[in-house]
């Protein structure tokens, strides 16, 4: 049913005068098109008509899935799918005739289709891109209405193939369906800058970047590309200018493009540069940015002014490593699911929560996430441009190289996302594929970033890529669980550690008394690492991370460039636990932080090498009297102590350089102090726990927005509670229920904890580890909000906030200003980021008794070719060096890595140097030599090889991912995939 004439209140009257009447050539003009939604969960007749009574549908405010209660409620694979319809009342201010009207959507889940006044507009349906029409022919004077049907089938096929999408997968992909993401209005004249919308409009949009970069100089050359359309009915002559202002608005340049006429119903691409001086460079943990303004002017007078936020930074990638403005960066950071849910919500957040999510990532000192499957959304993309955090964007798939149509359909794909988000300082790849992908389809992705992105400096690749012919090919690569080094492109990992953990578990000796690695079998396998403690998730943490930072840039001419591990926050995806969402996020659902938080804090604080010394107590210190049990201390100090209310205790055993442990620490009451030094003795770091006392009460604080608590029906207020002590510190062993009370215009959707359902949308729900947190949401209507918390035994907290009213006016509101730049890392340094720990020697040539034709496959820095002796023949190999030196390590990748260990005799000259065995690894092991100068090298198997206590990785559904070559090999034989030579300095 059309609604009559919106009635102007005082609020409405004021955003009345900024839509006032504009003359007859108009600026573009940008609304939110979130507000005042209805929807409705079915497929009624007509819906799609303008005359279709939807007075009973429920109103909401987009972005909105229409089956967000069952965000960590359900098992991915039991949420809500089917038909959903979306419809929208709107009024265009003084529409003019021949202006063009565009609704621009972040995306849908699966398909939507779009209706106009009932005529169908089009239909979108990968479930991951932008996607927008042009809608000027069906408007209509006065009221509209908009009308979108969505579908959300797990088992949706696209119409005109009969093709199901590869990445519409109950596996990893989140159902959240619906329109869960933004939706713009834009108005233009018919000479107009597109938008960056090609599948559904065929068009590219702005392109601005920047190149011939002077980084000590902080100068480059500044370019800027329209496609410009004329869709009037007569030639348009312009002149085309371009605006560059800093993050204060500060106008910092502007230059242009000479005068030029574009025919009627044509399009042409119109480019402008300068040189820019006093530029400051995007960087990590550095989120500059500025507005570069694109207008075009005809007679003089502004008639398409475009803002594209935009930042510029200088990347390398090439000799092993990935260079961001000239400085040396290992990635360090985590796989992340593209949803980057929250529980009854999904991905639907406003954009502060997003900063807020991903800053914690950042604040954990990670530089890169690398989204899994499927591109993410505008608003996460943006946000990283803001916070300075850098990111790998897929186009979508489900671990498998396809062909025909499902290849054509990523292909699609991944040219939208980058038309879409090329000018993101952020994105420094374009990932082809989770899985590798062939060397022609290599090709075509590298020629479609060349095509689209040719000047943006970020990396086409794939996950893999390990082989000499691919990697000509390539500009990265990496596995999805081992190490991959390299001389040439930068290979990091694709994502490790898949150990999940409980944030309610910290060990042993704390309530509610969780036995590490306790939880049903998964597949018929001991579950035992995804039901980790916190203690034992933290120091594996540490573990796994040791073989990266091991061989980071500096430690050779092969190196890794790092990687990233699965995952950040906790997801209601795959998972092996007792939950039935993933727990391996080192922050949980609700993003409070895990001592893996902590521990990636410490390792990570730096480019490459660690440049801020810090230290971490692992647990907390609330014990029962008699306790004894083991402290362990994280940190990046050469050497800890342990003081335990001002004594000290002994020495500490240190493992995977970062870990210090005292065993037996007698729990007492009071303060328990770790402090580093450096190699000299010399205190560099210091932390501290503290026992807490008796809880008594709950504390109440809001985690605040930058723009307050907007009333726009989709703004969120974070409240977290705590129970703390007399002394206001919190109690780290409370696992109190926690009752709530909303009074005000708001939306209850609560948090979670373990529990039926997990809680979801509970007002009582349980804190673990003394804290948790829980959402209200806004509704259209401002006003005084009041949060009420009880809890048996503990006094009751109370937290009182205020909505601010949100002018909308015909069902259109103001863009709203983005949340704030993240700039506290300041810019990139110049200084080294390393310092080399040991140099690399190369081999001239080399010889074995035992298949020796093959022996250069050894050291050919391609870790798809192996040298194997035969069974029954000798295992040993000889290198001559090109060089004589004095070796002091030895880096091998020995086939079956992770499964089999190598009794290994070494001789350099003919003097024994190492006899051992080899340590099971992700890849790499590196032998330490009594150091000897010489020339030629002998490595000889001395005995069998042990198969005992490998690492079987048996949850992983394609076992061809975890397979290291050792099965078809005999226990006899010496297998190299690399061998390395290091002199130490």
């Amino acid at each position: 049913m059309m609604p009559r004439s919106t009635s102007f209140t005082p609020i409405a009257l004021a955003l009345a005068c900024a839509f006032a009447a504009t003359p007859a050539m108009a600026e573009r003009s940008q609304y939110d098109f979130n507000p005042g939604w209805k929807l409705h969960v079915g497929d009624p007749k007509d819906a799609a008509k303008a005359s279709f009574d939807d007075s009973a549908w429920k109103a909401v405010s987009l972005p909105r899935a229409w089956n967000e209660d069952d965000a960590y409620a359900k098992d991915i694979v039991d949420h809500s799918t089917g038909v959903a319809w979306y419809r929208k009342y709107f009024h265009l201010p003084k529409y003019q005739a021949g202006q063009k009207v565009f609704l621009e959507f972040e995306g849908a889940r699966q398909a939507a289709e779009v209706y106009v006044n009932g005529t169908r507009i089009g239909l979108h349906e990968n479930g991951i891109n932008a996607f927008g029409f042009e809608i000027s022919a069906a408007l209509l004077p006065g009221d509209n209405v908009v009308a979108v049907r969505t579908d959300n089938s797990w088992d949706y096929r696209e119409k005109a193939t009969n093709q199901r999408y590869q990445w519409a997968d109950k596996n990893f992909n989140a159902n959240y369906g619906g329109l869960p993401k933004n939706v713009r209005l834009h108005v233009t004249e018919p000479l107009y800058q597109t938008l960056p919308l090609f599948s559904t409009l065929g068009t590219t949009g702005v392109y601005v970047y920047a190149r011939d970069f002077d980084v000590a100089g902080r100068s480059a050359t500044v370019w800027a590309e329209s496609e410009v359309r004329n869709d009037s009915a007569r030639p348009q002559s312009f002149v085309y200018e371009v605006e560059l202002r800093d993050k204060d608005g500060k106008r910092v340049a502007r230059f242009a493009a000479p005068a030029q006429t574009l025919a009627p119903n044509t399009t042409t691409t119109i480019k402008a540069n300068a040189r820019i001086k006093d530029l400051q460079f995007w960087s990590w943990g550095y989120g500059y940015l500025y507005d570069v303004v694109t207008t075009l002017k005809v007679d003089g007078k502004a008639l398409d002014s475009v803002t594209t936020r935009t930042g510029f930074r200088k990347t390398e990638f090439g000799n092993g490593v990935v260079k961001l403005n000239d400085r040396v960066l290992q990635m360090k950071g985590y796989a992340q699911r593209t949803s980057n849910e929250w529980p009854a919500l999904g991905m639907s957040v406003p954009a502060w929560l997003s900063d807020y999510s991903n800053g914690l990532a950042l604040a954990s000192n990670a530089n890169l996430v690398r989204w899994m499957h499927i591109a993410p959304w505008k608003q996460d993309v943006e946000s990283f441009d803001r916070i300075g955090l850098m990111q790998a964007l897929p186009a979508g798939d489900s671990e498998k190289d396809v062909d025909g149509r499902r290849w054509e359909q990523r292909v699609e794909a991944m040219r939208d996302a980058i038309v879409y988000n090329r000018n993101s300082p952020s994105v420094l790849f374009w990932e082809s594929g989770n899985k590798g992908v062939s060397l022609e389809h290599m090709r075509e992705m590298r020629a479609l970033r060349d095509r689209y992105d040719p000047h943006g400096g970020r990396a086409a690749g794939s996950r893999e890529m390990l082989g000499s012919e691919l990697q000509q090919v390539s500009e990265y690569g990496g596995e999805m669980l081992y190490i991959n080094k390299s001389a040439r492109m930068p290979m990091w990992a694709m994502e490790y550690n898949r150990d999940e953990g409980a944030r309610k578990f910290w060990d042993d000796y704390s309530p509610p008394f969780h036995k590490d690695g306790d939880g049903p079998l998964h597949k018929g396998e001991s579950a035992a690492v995804y039901n980790r403690n916190q203690d034992s998730f933290a120091l594996q943490n540490v573990s796994t991370w040791y073989d990266y930072w091991r061989e980071r840039p500096g430690t050779g001419t092969r190196v890794s460039s790092g990687g990233v591990n699965i995952i950040f926050s906790d997801s209601n995806t795959h998972h092996r636990g007792a939950e039935n969402y993933r727990r391996s996020g080192e922050v949980d659902a609700m993003r409070i932080p895990k001592d893996g938080f902590f521990a990636h804090q410490v390792m990570w604080d730096g480019w490459v090498d660690v440049e801020t010394p810090r230290a971490h107590i692992v647990g907390h210190w609330n014990y029962a009297p008699g306790t004894t049990k083991p402290v362990h201390v994280i940190s990046s100090a050469d050497s800890v102590k342990l003081f335990l209310n001002g004594r000290e205790l002994g020495a500490a055993r240190q493992s995977k350089r970062f870990v210090f442990t005292f065993d037996a620490v007698a729990w007492q009451e009071g303060e328990l102090k770790a402090v580093g030094y450096d190699a000299r003795g010399k205190k560099i770091c210091e932390t501290v726990l503290a026992s807490a006392g008796r809880p008594v009460a709950l504390r109440l604080t809001r985690v605040a927005s930058p723009h307050g608590l907007r009333a726009d029906g989709a703004d969120l207020a974070l409240v977290q509670v705590e129970v703390v002590d007399a002394r206001g510190r919190r109690n780290p062993v409370a696992l109190d229920t926690v009752s709530f009370d909303l009074q005000g215009p708001a939306e209850w959707r609560g948090g979670i904890a373990q529990g039926p359902n997990n809680h979801i949308l509970a007002r009582s729900l349980p804190v673990e580890g003394g804290v948790n947190r829980v959402f209200v949401r806004s509704t259209p209507q401002a006003g005084s909000i009041v949060v009420r918390a009880s809890a048996a035994g503990l006094a009751p907290a109370e937290l009182r906030f205020a909505s601010t009213p949100v002018p909308v006016m015909g069902g259109l509101a103001a863009p709203l200003a983005p949340p704030p730049l993240f700039l506290g890392r300041g810019p990139t340094p110049a200084t080294p980021s390393f310092k080399v720990s040991r140099v690399a020697v190369p081999v001239a040539s080399s010889t074995a008794a035992s298949n020796g034709g093959a022996t250069a496959l050894s050291y050919d820095d391609d870790e798809t070719t192996t040298w194997a002796s035969n069974a029954g023949e000798a295992a040993e190999i000889t290198y001559t060096l090109a060089r004589p030196a004095r070796l002091g390590e030895i880096a091998l990748k020995l086939t079956g890595w992770r499964e089999r260990s190598y009794p290994l005799r070494i001789s350099v000259d003919g003097e024994e140097v190492y006899a051992g065995v080899t340590p099971k690894s992700l890849g790499y092991v590196t032998l330490p030599l009594k150091p000897r100068t010489g020339s030629t090298v002998r490595i000889a198997l001395d005995g069998k090889v042990d198969e005992a206590g490998a690492i079987r990785l048996t949850e992983v559904a394609n076992q061809a991912n975890v397979d290291t070559g050792g099965k078809s090999l005999s226990k006899s034989a010496l297998s190299i995939v690399e061998a390395e030579f290091y002199e130490l300095p």
